[in-house]
């Protein structure tokens, strides 16, 4: 079979236009009713989608006044989702930073269990500031040294995954014996940020351990990924970043000693659907019409640490006003807006409708055809492995493109007509790892 795209529905709960809650096609009262949630997963499924997946953060966003900031924890909804589907993979964002090890470990493997192998972990160090008092921190932890934290973070959670080797659970009722315990390991993890005796307090998952998804695109978020993602949601506006950051990312995994082949790059697309380029412009133009200035600003504020409100929205964007940060400048997010400024030479309303469309992620207004032609240019041309599909409202903007864009894909070859597997794995073609304690008794055998 030739190589075939990977597609996720990226679900946020008022849809990915920061005004998409007040678009007349949206439901926003849904935003806490689970059923909500699996009625899109199963449309996804049908769909024959790789994964639903669910953005997270530990922090109430300042703004709430004017858009649909808060959702329902990750980990429980996808636990809900996997009783209402069978195929369609989960994946749940938590963060590195303010969970601990152990127990997030505990509620993936839980997950995986439930799900029969179909959870995913987008591991996140968490950007919004804002959260450490939360946590009873003074002061959000500097870039680096989330990132620190995240790399031992992975060590622990992988080991107390493979705590229990598959062979593990005997369940043998004539001999009496449950479990052979001489494959039940302590992990003894003693190092800078964590101390963890182990084992989990679970067998092995049906996937070994949970798919690692990550987002992140700086210096240290691509380090990371080359070490550790088997999927990477990334943000792109052009064709020619979406192509350098593919590149780096699957010569860094060879570097390293991986398969590139088992990392799978997935930009953000978020498309808006019309029989004609005007009437998918004339769509576009609608939901940037339900902006709200003062919202869009403070995202500016957030992505720039540039406060703008007292400007004339319609003049040109004060790049020179930009301080320099050198946390910031490691942020992903930050980079991509400054690019959009010295590309685009925009005003600072139109700099708001370019981030409010998918804070950042790429934006296809367009045909059917035209949208397909993009998606199939990126991925042919090395820049994408699939998408992470982020309509601008639900369910309309989904319905829209599995109704009109997916049939344009499948008649091309480009993506699948039923699931070839059961587990997130199969539908990534990612294999199952092999457990470390396993691989240490095989080598000791062998010498």
């Amino acid at each position: 079979m030739s190589r075939q795209l990977h597609l996720n529905l990226f679900i946020y709960p008022g849809g990915h236009h920061e005004a998409g809650w007040r678009y007349k096609g949206s439901d926003p009262h849904r935003t806490v009713d689970i059923s909500n949630y699996q009625e899109l997963a199963r449309k996804a499924e049908a769909a024959k989608f790789d994964a639903v997946f669910f953005a997270d953060g530990p922090a109430l966003a300042d703004n709430i006044r004017y858009a649909s900031r808060f959702r329902l924890e990750p980990l429980t909804t996808i636990a809900a989702l996997a009783a209402a589907t069978s195929r369609i993979g989960l994946i749940a964002t938590a963060s590195t930073t303010y969970t601990e090890p152990y127990n997030l470990a505990r509620l993936f493997a839980s997950v995986d269990h439930i799900s029969q192998g179909r959870a995913g972990w987008n591991i996140v160090t968490t950007g919004a500031a804002q959260a450490a008092q939360n946590f009873g921190l003074e002061a959000h932890p500097l870039h680096a040294d989330r990132y620190g934290r995240a790399h031992e973070y992975l060590e622990v959670v992988t080991k107390l995954w493979d705590s229990w080797e598959d062979e593990a659970l005997v369940i043998d009722p004539e001999s009496g014996i449950f479990a052979d315990d001489s494959r039940i390991h302590t992990i003894d993890h003693t190092g800078q940020h964590f101390s963890v005796k182990g084992p989990l307090n679970l067998p092995r998952s049906p996937q070994g351990r949970p798919v690692y998804v990550q987002a992140g695109s700086s210096e240290d978020g691509r380090h990371f990924a080359a070490l550790y993602a088997e999927a990477i949601f990334t943000a792109h506006q052009t064709l020619a970043s979406a192509q350098e950051f593919y590149a780096d990312i699957k010569s860094r995994a060879q570097g390293v000693g991986r398969n590139p082949d088992h990392i799978k790059v997935l930009p953000g697309i978020s498309p808006y659907i019309g029989s004609t380029t005007a009437e998918a412009q004339a769509l576009h133009d609608e939901f940037n019409s339900l902006t709200q200035p003062a919202y869009s600003l403070d995202v500016l504020k957030r992505m720039t640490g540039l406060d703008l409100s007292g400007h004339d929205l319609d003049g040109p964007f004060p790049r020179h006003l930009i301080a320099p940060d050198p946390d910031r400048a490691e942020a992903s997010r930050f980079k991509l807006v400054l690019d959009i400024v010295d590309r685009e030479k925009p005003t600072i309303r139109q700099l708001m409708h370019r981030i409010a469309g998918a804070r950042g992620h790429w934006v296809v207004v367009g045909t059917p055809e035209k949208i397909a032609d993009e998606i199939q240019t990126w991925f042919e041309g090395g820049a994408a492995d699939g998408f992470n599909v982020m309509p601008p409202w639900l369910h309309g903007g989904f319905d829209a493109f599995v109704e009109h864009v997916l049939p344009i894909l499948r008649k091309r070859g480009l993506f699948r007509d039923e699931y070839s597997g059961r587990t997130l794995r199969d539908h990534f073609g990612l294999p199952r790892p092999e457990n470390l304690f396993t691989a240490r008794r095989n080598i000791s055998a062998a010498e």
